[in-house]
């Protein structure tokens, strides 16, 4: 006879309770315990044992009847304590904790390996979209050379609405957290840091090292204008905040900034929440990854199916799913910002005068650097041109040596906006 096991649930927020009611139906699984802050403010659930529930999670993560742990109570303080007490005593923990996985994942995959227990953790990436255990076991073959994705589904929306809308930034965010896609602080979100958890945790499984989170280069979405939409339109570009992790010559590139996306490729058409990651790798060439990256029954999706994974083997191996354990013994080594080598977008003011994108031809050749389009946009009432260029690949530090010289030209006026450009 199966034999059910036991599970203790860490939160019972939106992720925790579509955890809930996910798991409560199913003969294999017995919730027995739910730890939640206050007892007297728990969300209205039907059919909620309110026996279940606990203010002392500690109870839950000693308790020798758990199998599972499941946490879902965010940050680094308390859960970190919650999951490492429940692996040194043996119980192994499924987390969809983003940010606790990016910066202290190492320090609890070694205590897993210490107490033969599993860490999963598909939902602290894409939400409802499966990731991880496809990159570590139906990839298992490929050597990944590039990982590009729209990993944050509120900065996405922002940027669809900004595109779609001609809107302000802080009139779309203001919508957006009307819409409950934005916190009342947007900052994890709208500064690229969530997506910044999100890549180091993808580069460490793609590449086999550990990622070090403060290498990571991060840029957020918070200084972009329309004006800016208008001009990546008139290239044939969309504006995505991306998160990119990249093998260059056994050096790791890794970071998070708004980057225009050509038009021709399928993730300059991921809109409004929606995420999508697209991976490169040998031999599969490359493939792309859609859906919702967030919410209640997307998240609970990947954190269910983590503690199925784990409830088909429970019973019947001492060694469950060794593919999904972590192994990584060398830290990544990142290349600086700098040193990158990207194309570029620039947006400049000048004086409207004969020679000045002569001027600005001339200072980028002088820094070996390419122009595919120097164009002349628009001049204003005031007699401002704006000029907008888009360079050939060059070395990130080429070029703003280049912009350091050209804004010390007596005609410009404002260096605006530089984004990078993807290539796929």
């Amino acid at each position: 006879m199966k034999q059910t096991v036991k599970v203790g649930l860490l939160g019972l927020g939106t992720v925790g309770g579509g955890v809930y009611k996910v798991l409560r139906n199913n003969p294999d699984v017995e919730i027995v315990k739910i730890a939640v802050k206050d007892k007297n403010e728990v969300q209205e659930i039907e059919g909620l044992d309110k026996d279940l529930l606990t203010e002392d999670a500690k109870i839950i993560v000693t308790n020798p009847d758990v199998d599972i742990i499941i946490e879902v109570i965010g940050g680094t303080g308390a859960a970190y304590e919650f999951i490492r007490i429940a692996l040194e005593n043996g119980k192994h923990v499924v987390t969809a904790n983003k940010e606790l996985i990016a910066k202290r994942g190492e320090e609890l995959f070694e205590i897993a390996r210490a107490n033969n227990v599993l860490l999963l953790f598909e939902a602290a990436v894409g939400g409802g979209i499966p990731i991880i255990m496809p990159m570590k076991m139906s990839l298992a073959a490929n050597k990944f050379e590039r990982l590009a994705g729209i990993l944050n589904g509120t900065t996405n929306y922002i940027l669809t609405k900004m595109d779609q809308d001609n809107a302000d930034y802080q009139v779309v965010l203001k919508e957006a957290q009307e819409l409950g896609y934005a916190e009342a602080n947007p900052d994890g979100d709208v500064l690229g840091f969530d997506a910044a958890y999100k890549i180091a945790i993808l580069a460490s499984i793609a590449f086999k090292k550990k990622i070090n989170q403060e290498d990571i280069y991060r840029e957020g979405i918070n200084e972009l204008s329309p004006i800016e939409f208008k001009y990546a339109n008139d290239f044939g570009y969309k504006i995505k905040l991306i998160a990119l992790a990249q093998d260059v010559n056994g050096k790791l590139d890794v970071r998070v900034h708004p980057m225009l996306v050509s038009t021709k490729q399928p993730l300059a058409h991921i809109n409004n929440v929606t995420n999508s990651l697209v991976i490169q790798a040998h031999p599969v060439n490359q493939i792309m990854l859609t859906g919702p990256g967030a919410g209640e029954m997307p998240t609970a999706s990947s954190v269910c199916a983590d503690v199925l994974a784990i409830v088909s083997e429970i019973h019947t191996t001492n060694n469950l799913l060794p593919e999904m354990r972590s192994n990584n013994t060398e830290t990544a080594e990142i290349i600086p910002i700098e040193e990158t080598v990207n194309k570029y977008f620039v947006r400049i003011d000048a004086d409207d005068t004969p020679g000045v994108i002569g001027a600005i031809g001339n200072i980028c050749s002088k820094f070996g650097i390419n122009l595919n389009y120097i164009i002349q946009k628009d001049v204003s009432e005031t007699g401002l041109a704006t000029i907008v260029i888009l360079t050939g690949k060059t070395q990130e530090k080429s070029l703003i040596a280049a912009l350091n010289e050209i804004n010390g030209l007596s005609a410009i006026k404002e260096i605006h906006k530089v984004i990078r450009v993807m290539e796929l």
